[in-house]
């Protein structure tokens, strides 16, 4: 434990920063804001309490979060549309704190949404947390993305493959891997110390995705809604530890 202790304490500074940005927005993620303003409150917010926007100048990545609407399956690039009554949305924040990251995103429904949206929502956010939950040291890479895909596909909804969690701690993203699909007892064991990104991209219809001409924004090829949820955990000697929790207990729409 204690080799990664001091790790993990800066895992839990950088994570709650990233998750109270997401429970301050949530006020503001209603109709009528463009992503643009979004992304801006964001990179303040992050500024002044002593953090960093890790996309900003990420490879070349314009903006400080990233802003997925609808059929937009992540690294949405914030602009000035306008988010309107219907519309689900991605907010994805990645705080830097003292050269540690916290990696996480939460979806957002606009006023009034399709039951097919709820639906999708609900069935993305419990895949992931059935993949969290678990997590202990022995269980294999495998085993998550089993945990994921088994319980979507059985709604019907399909996984994407184009993109996937990571390794994270003083780095933005490092290895291992962590597909959301797979078969059980596959791949390497996690172990205690280690952490990492669980962030299920789930597609109402196919998996198959495409990026825009900007090179950042991936689409559902069949423009079918997309929706994703991320937390960053680190493997404890029996368990988990989630870093990146919502003090305000936002776990999923509505908030």
């Amino acid at each position: 434990m204690t080799e990664y202790k001091e790790k993990f304490e800066k895992m839990r500074i950088a994570g709650k920063l990233a998750s109270r940005t997401l429970d301050m927005l949530t006020d503001y993620i209603k109709a009528g804001i463009c992503t643009n303003k979004i992304d801006e409150l964001a990179f303040e917010f992050i500024k002044d309490n002593g953090g960093y926007s890790a996309p900003q100048y990420y490879r070349g990545f314009s903006k400080s979060v990233c802003t997925s609407l609808n059929h937009v399956v992540c690294h949405g690039i914030p602009s000035d549309r306008i988010l309107e009554d219907g519309d689900i949305v991605n907010v994805d924040v990645t705080a830097i704190v003292n050269e540690y990251y916290g990696d996480t995103s939460r979806m957002f429904i606009i006023g009034n949404s399709s039951i097919k949206s709820k639906n999708l929502i609900d069935a993305t956010y419990n895949s992931m947390m059935n993949a969290i939950k678990i997590l202990k040291p022995g269980v294999k890479l495998g085993d998550i993305g089993n945990e994921i895909q088994t319980y979507v596909e059985k709604k019907g909804y399909s996984v994407v493959r184009d993109f996937c969690g990571h390794g994270i701690s003083n780095i933005f993203h490092e290895p291992p891997n962590i597909l959301h699909y797979g078969k059980k007892d596959t791949g390497l064991e996690v172990f205690p110390g280690m952490t990492f990104t669980i962030e299920p991209m789930i597609n109402a219809g196919k998996y198959d995705v495409k990026i825009l001409n900007d090179g950042w924004t991936a689409v559902t090829k069949d423009k079918t809604l997309s929706a994703q949820f991320e937390h960053t955990v680190g493997i404890t000697e029996n368990g988990y530890e989630i870093f990146t929790e919502s003090a305000k207990g936002y776990n999923k729409p509505p908030y």
